[in-house]
């Protein structure tokens, strides 16, 4: 449905959200995007995790997981720069139909730009392209764990970030209203238990670093 309120209404440009989280957003500089005159040269758009929620339509751990897998990939790759889009590879250990690792991708996508053979071809002369950038089963990995490498093709500097999924807390019995949840049967109470303890794992998986390894490849 396309909303009718005016560009400036509040009700036009905000979602109303249910949940914050505390994470850093994510800078990732565009060049076609400052080519196109939507950017300055040389600043970034900014990437908040509510904005890999909209991505994704849900918040989970696994796309939380997703975001921070991306965030803490770039972080070790460009310490004192803003990464570039149409620069940065992306090497998926496993299928792109496999539960994890194809929502990950979506949103790892999202945010490096990286594509598989269906993306932006970039400009004349292929300037700012992210097509062919995006692999699935790119490599072996010694873990089960989610992993993904990412690679700054202007550099060849390459980073692996593993996300060790089983040791996300389970969240307790409250997440098991889920079931009433979906079958329309929840209380307020339910629902309630259900949101405080489904978000939690969120946030947890958002600021603990030890869930992650980041390794130079």
């Amino acid at each position: 449905m396309t909303a009718h309120s005016t560009a400036t209404d509040p009700t036009d440009t905000e979602t109303d959200w249910q949940v914050d989280y505390d994470v850093d957003p994510i800078e990732i500089r565009d060049p076609v995007a400052e080519a196109l005159g939507v950017l300055e040269p040389g600043d970034p758009f900014v990437v908040t995790y509510r904005d890999a929620v909209k991505e994704a339509g849900h918040s989970c751990p696994t796309a939380s997981g997703a975001y921070r897998i991306v965030q803490l990939g770039l972080d070790a790759l460009y310490p004192d720069d803003y990464p570039v889009r149409s620069e940065i590879e992306v090497q998926a250990a496993g299928p792109r139909d496999d539960a994890a690792y194809g929502v990950m991708s979506r949103i790892v996508s999202y945010v490096t730009g990286a594509t598989e053979e269906d993306g932006f071809g970039g400009l004349a002369g292929g300037y700012g392209g992210r097509r062919d950038l995006l692999h699935f089963e790119a490599f072996d990995s010694d873990t089960p764990d989610p992993t993904f490498r990412l690679r700054r093709t202007d550099t060849d500097e390459t980073v692996e970030v593993t996300y060790h999924v089983g040791a996300v807390p389970d969240g307790g019995p409250a997440i098991g209203n889920l079931r009433e949840i979906l079958d329309g049967t929840a209380s307020d109470q339910q629902r309630e238990a259900f949101a405080d303890a489904w978000h939690r794992r969120v946030q947890i998986v958002l600021v603990d670093e030890s869930l992650f390894t980041v390794e130079t490849v």
